[in-house]
């Protein structure tokens, strides 16, 4: 209880930050970064790089009330089919551009639903990328499939393409809390999905929950955590839904009355923490959890974890493409996101240009604070030496950033010399103590609950 007041005292329940998955976030993009800039950026790759590519596929048969990312519905493979056909006149522009010699580390789809192309649209697309972008040696291919919409010949044509690893969107087996948030997925669905998955070989399986919808208690997540648990995912996202309509008109159809508090969510999403790490599964970051010997939980042990649009990550390659409407790409130099809206993304590649619609030029500190908040984004603690010798600040200045964030969470961190920690206690503050690094200004809309 005293614990409670502490985190009521300082803001919890109210604030209103970014999730950092970029610094600075997505909302402070401008118009500065046009093609020509992105176009500079491709070409300063060094020749023979190993990067990253998210490819984005904006579509759904069925449009979910609770999500909010940029998506469509979608009745027929027309559209899809239209957009295909831009994705590979983007890629033939980036291959003329790109140095010789470039190689994926990783490649990611996401959407929308991937999966919702047949098998011929699936190749064809993966064929599109590598011919432009080949995999690398030990080269990690990962699509986010949806249980309802997937089937034997669609898994084995991304099979065949190389796909080694698969995420899984669970959200809650509630069939009442489906029926409110728009997904019916039954627990035998997604059962079926991941042993059809594993039957291919596609050993590495990531899965999504959610905590803090509809009408959620902690038994009901308590029997999705234990009902997910049964499939031996890899790697588990626990997300707090965001209920934010004014961004996603399709969430107005969730009733406010039916969410639970902000205190609510901080005890739903303690109760699925403790059942993950109950079974084993090693915390990652804020919201993570993983299996030990699995990538993420090595990278997280050994220093090495990461966190970009996805979330948290293991990949450490210094170029990320974005691929596809509203898709964001990251640079040493800054980061360029495509016209967010299909037609007008469309328009521009059918033109023979690229869809650059805003992004930011790493500015000033920008580098400097977007590392330190991924510090503590992914290990709770700043290491000064590590600081001091990759940015340019002096001792005193650092001191000075660590003093002002120590000053604002009282009994939540700790400095000295040797860094700057956010304790055990102090942990579910960690975006907000984030905010405590940020350099700009920052209005609460558009961003989410701090829990």
């Amino acid at each position: 209880m005293e614990h409670l007041t502490q985190l009521r005292r300082l803001g919890l329940f109210d604030a209103k930050v970014p999730r950092y998955t970029s610094y600075p976030p997505a909302t402070k993009f401008s118009n500065d970064v046009s093609a020509d800039v992105f176009v500079d950026w491709v070409r300063a790759i060094p020749e023979g790089a190993r990067i990253s590519a998210y490819v984005h596929v904006p579509f759904c048969r069925r449009l979910c009330w609770f999500c909010a990312c940029r998506t469509q519905g979608v009745r027929s493979d027309e559209p899809v089919e239209a957009y295909l056909k831009s994705l590979k006149q983007e890629l033939a522009v980036l291959k003329s551009v790109l140095p010789e010699g470039v190689e994926l580390a990783r490649l990611h789809w996401g959407g929308g639903t991937p999966t919702l192309m047949g098998p011929e649209m699936l190749s064809d697309l993966a064929d599109s990328i590598t011919e432009v972008l080949p995999l690398g040696e030990g080269a990690e291919f990962s699509v986010e499939i949806d249980p309802n919409e997937i089937d034997g010949t669609r898994l084995d044509a991304l099979a065949a393409a190389g796909m080694n690893r698969a995420s899984i969107g669970v959200q809650d087996f509630d069939p009442d809390i489906q029926q409110i948030i728009g997904r019916i997925q039954s627990y035998d669905v997604t059962r079926d999905a991941v042993e059809a998955l594993r039957a291919r070989g596609i050993g590495s399986l990531n899965a999504d929950i959610l905590f803090g919808l509809p009408d959620q208690s902690q038994a009901r997540i308590s029997d999705t955590v234990q009902m997910l648990l049964s499939l031996a995912p890899d790697r588990v996202a626990l997300y707090g839904y965001a209920h934010v309509p004014w961004m996603a008109r399709r969430q107005a159809m969730i009733p406010t009355d039916t969410l639970p508090t902000p205190e609510e969510r901080l005890h739903l999403f303690d109760t699925a923490r403790r059942l993950f790490m109950w079974d084993g599964y090693a915390e990652i970051g804020i919201d993570h959890f993983a299996r030990p010997g699995d990538g993420l939980e090595v990278a997280a042990r050994t220093g090495h974890l990461r966190r970009n649009f996805q979330g948290y990550t293991d990949d450490t390659c210094d170029v990320l493409l974005g691929i596809g409407a509203s898709s964001i790409s990251r640079f040493p130099q800054g980061f360029a996101q495509n016209a967010a809206g299909t037609a007008a993304y469309q328009k521009a590649v059918r033109a023979g240009e690229l869809a650059t619609g805003r992004g930011h030029v790493f500015k000033g500190d920008d580098t400097l604070r977007g590392r330190l908040i991924e510090m503590l984004m992914c290990d709770f603690r700043i290491d000064s030496a590590e600081i001091l010798d990759s940015y340019e600040i002096e001792p005193g200045a650092l001191m000075a950033i660590f003093q002002d964030a120590a000053e604002a969470f009282p009994g939540m961190v700790r400095m000295d010399r040797a860094g700057f920690e956010i304790l055990p206690e102090g942990r579910p503050l960690t975006r907000m103590i984030a905010r405590a690094f940020d350099a700009y200004d920052m209005r609460e809309e558009g961003h989410s609950s701090a829990i």
